[in-house]
């Protein structure tokens, strides 16, 4: 019976299904990073949200885990890296709680658009400053979108709706599906210098870190307001502090900060900044439906080996599952030979697939191949060198490992020259029928497996020395024929063309001269 650990509080519900499904599951929530080290191994899979930290140095203690299922959409809180390195399928739900995020990032709109919070305060205060909270109207302004996936298309579809001009940057959103939203797909820049309001909806990663700073603040219009329900990190809070001192930036709304529980931070206090404790998806809603979600997708992988919504495999139903299940082994084991193989980096993979898999989703196919391949490559050096110390074994000195592929490189050319000659010749011969050396021999840095018979060089050469009718090609002026062994063409021959009875006697001359120097030997 597989078993699941719950780490991060979910719904009662998703208990329920992995016993439904006949997976054990047991809720433990609150753990601390070495007490889930020492648990961690027993478990085929994990679910969690944010709270918990799926790091590398976890995942050296997860020898069973098959499967991390994330209820919600963010993945930073998992080394999604080292999860595929250890050929573990990281899923995420990433429908569950969009509605709920993009109606949230809506909501903060409207509030700085009309300053309800310092308008609530005020008034609950006695107050009645009616004249100092002056808004402005959503409908003609410009929206720009950054990042115009399920969530940020969700808020277009909104602010359209509210007669809003929505303008997007996306690298990944194609000009069909900017036309099917209704939105105007823009550079960056463009869409710094275009919009009233600005709301995130990307991920964090390396190229959106930091995405809005002084710099992208300087191309805004001055009054600009700007929304922020994905990711902390994607604003520099400080830059933001300053524009929001100098009036560039009106307000800003926030449901998401750089460091989290957000107990202290230069922004707080400020009049023109909404503040909200990451309720994007904090909804009765949203939270029974990523619960439920992902309950689902790990308890179809763990029974029948279903892949849906995963970061790092693609989509493979159940009956696909079923009909792959022998090829994913084979594909395993392949990629992990011609990665041991190759010595060399690897700069191009070709995978061919022929006869009754040709038809199915090779795609997982692919994957799994590509994992066994590069995941040893993925070890720095020294990483190798401690796994060798924890073996008893001596560390590889840089100077030896150099030394031992230069002569590894230099055989393997010498290799490949001689069958290059040879190959010439055989294509001579054979015509058409005659192979392409590169399909034979791939270039430095390609991984490719063929099976073909090649005959041994030194018996190549002795065929051409002991069989004159089959015509050594010594190139004119370079080099100068054996008296007793005749040339490819003879004057007046007429090129590709011989005469057999002409090459019999002088065969038959050979062989008389050789016979007699044994003889005399």
């Amino acid at each position: 019976m597989s078993k699941v650990l719950i780490a991060d509080a979910l719904s009662a519900r998703a208990a329920a299904i992995f016993a439904e499904r006949g997976i054990e599951a047991q809720v433990m929530t609150g753990l601390s990073p070495e007490d889930l080290k020492r648990i961690i191994g027993q478990f085929d899979g994990l679910a969690v949200r944010s709270s918990t930290k799926v790091t590398k140095a976890l995942l050296e203690h997860a020898t069973n885990l098959k499967v991390i299922g994330r209820a919600g959409i963010g993945v930073d809180n998992i080394d999604v890296a080292a999860a595929t390195q250890r050929g573990i399928v990281v899923m995420n739900t990433p429908y569950g709680n969009s509605i709920t995020t993009a109606e949230h990032a809506i909501a903060l709109m409207f509030a700085l658009a009309r300053q309800l919070p310092a308008a609530d305060r005020s008034t609950q205060e006695g107050k009645w400053e009616k004249s100092r909270f002056m808004g402005v109207e959503l409908a003609g302004k410009t929206l720009g979108v950054v990042g115009c996936g399920n969530i940020g298309s969700i808020v277009a579809d909104r602010a359209i709706g509210l007669h809003m001009k929505v303008v997007a940057y996306d690298p990944f959103l194609s000009p069909e599906r900017a036309v099917t939203l209704g939105v105007e797909k823009l550079e960056l820049d463009a869409l710094f210098a275009r919009a009233d309001f600005v709301t995130l909806h990307t991920p964090l990663t390396d190229a959106t870190r930091n995405i809005i700073d002084a710099a992208a603040i300087a191309k805004m219009k001055k009054g600009v307001r700007i929304i922020n329900c994905a990711r902390g990190g994607l604003i520099v809070e400080a830059d933001l502090k300053a524009a929001l001192d100098s009036g560039q930036v009106a307000g800003a709304a926030l449901d998401v900060f750089i460091a989290e529980p957000a107990t202290d931070n230069p922004l707080f206090g400020h009049e023109n900044l909404v503040a909200t404790p990451h309720l994007g998806a904090a909804t009765n809603e949203a939270q029974e439906n990523v619960a439920l979600q992902i309950a689902e997708q790990m308890a179809d992988f763990l029974t029948t080996g279903a892949v849906a919504n995963a970061i790092n495999m693609p989509a493979l139903s159940a009956e696909e599952a079923t009909r792959l299940k022998p090829y994913m082994h084979l594909a395993a084991q392949l990629g992990s030979f011609a990665g041991q193989m190759s010595e060399r980096g690897i700069e191009t993979v070709t995978l061919e697939y022929e006869g009754a898999v040709a038809e199915l989703n090779v795609k997982p196919l692919t994957a799994i191949a590509l994992t066994a391949l590069l995941g040893p490559r993925a070890q720095h050096p020294g990483q190798r060198d401690d796994a060798r110390r924890a073996d008893g074994l001596p560390d590889l000195d840089p100077s030896r490992r150099h030394r031992r592929r230069a002569r590894s490189h230099r055989r393997r050319h010498a290799v490949r020259r001689r069958q290059a000659a040879s190959g010439r010749d055989r294509g001579h011969r054979h015509g058409s029928g005659a192979r392409r050396l590169d399909a034979v021999h791939p270039q430095p840095g390609q991984a490719r497996l063929h099976r073909q018979s090649r005959p041994h060089p030194q018996r190549e050469r002795r065929q051409h020395r002991d069989f004159p009718s089959r015509p050594h090609r010594a190139r004119e002026g370079r080099h100068r024929p054996h008296p007793g062994r005749p040339a490819a063409h003879r004057p007046g021959d007429r090129p590709g063309l011989r005469d057999p009875e002409r090459d019999q006697d002088e065969g038959a001359q050979v062989l008389r001269r050789h016979q007699g120097a044994t003889r005399n030997d």
